[in-house]
């Protein structure tokens, strides 16, 4: 009887941890079909540009939300040879996307450019150094046109948030909705492909985060993204830019 057991735990060691390694790696993939599905709307030598701040700086490390989609499309379609173009800096507001992009991200020639600002423009005032509502609007406008007259193609993200509680009771909310209100109009207003990532977050933590924690359920501070708060932010940017890239 103890050989039996021995002998199946033994077997239990290499055949369940395969099973539940696919599982797991399962659960932790994003889901990118809407970018690189069988029916994906990425043309050959495309360029995709991530544009923002801290948020997107680590967008580019290995489990970060650009480098999933990154990884995604290389494993799909490698033949289509598309170039991901990281441009996150950490700090930056929207003044400063705007006088580094040309540098960082037009020179690169990009046939998309995700744009995503906004939370040092609100975080930032708590210390007098926030960005006024008429500059982010005007900063955003000018974004894109530039963007748009270089021949790409523009998806602007909403700011997220700055604290997971969803009753209304993080400090900066009240001024986070108005900057992504005026995110809203100004994709409306210049037929730019929306991302709203504000909607997004606060759809997913009313449902994942009833102890109305402050961090921990997709950001790690409350307001940079965890390994889950990575993927959930893939997965919102992808479908965004399969979005965009129809629309060309």
């Amino acid at each position: 009887m103890r050989n039996t057991l021995v002998i199946w735990l033994v077997a239990a060691m290499f055949i369940f941890p395969v099973f539940w390694l696919k599982t797991a790696t399962a659960a932790e993939t994003p889901k990118l079909g809407p970018l690189v599905g069988d029916d994906s709307p990425l043309k050959q030598g495309e360029k995709i540009a991530f544009l923002g701040d801290s948020i997107t700086a680590a967008g580019a490390g290995p489990s970060g939300y650009c480098r999933l989609i990154a990884n995604a499309i290389a494993e799909k379609h490698p033949d289509l040879g598309v170039e991901i173009i990281y441009a996150g800096i950490s700090g930056h507001k929207v003044p400063n996307l705007q006088g580094r992009l040309d540098r960082d991200v037009l020179s690169k020639n990009p046939t998309v450019v995700f744009i995503y600002i906004g939370i040092n423009d609100v975080w930032h005032s708590i210390r007098g150094q926030g960005t006024p509502k008429d500059k982010y609007e005007a900063g955003l406008r000018e974004l894109i046109a530039r963007i748009e007259k270089a021949g790409a193609t523009v998806v602007l993200a909403t700011p997220s948030v700055i604290g997971e509680k969803t009753d209304g009771s993080n400090p900066l909310d009240p001024m986070l909705e108005e900057y992504a209100a005026i995110s809203r109009r100004v994709a409306k207003d210049t037929g730019t492909t929306l991302c709203d990532l504000r909607v997004a977050f606060l759809d997913y933590l009313k449902e994942h985060n009833p102890e109305q924690k402050t961090k921990g359920v997709l950001t790690g501070d409350g307001v940079h993204l965890n390994p889950e708060g990575n993927r959930f932010v893939a997965e919102q940017a992808a479908s965004a830019i399969a979005a965009a890239l129809k629309k060309r």
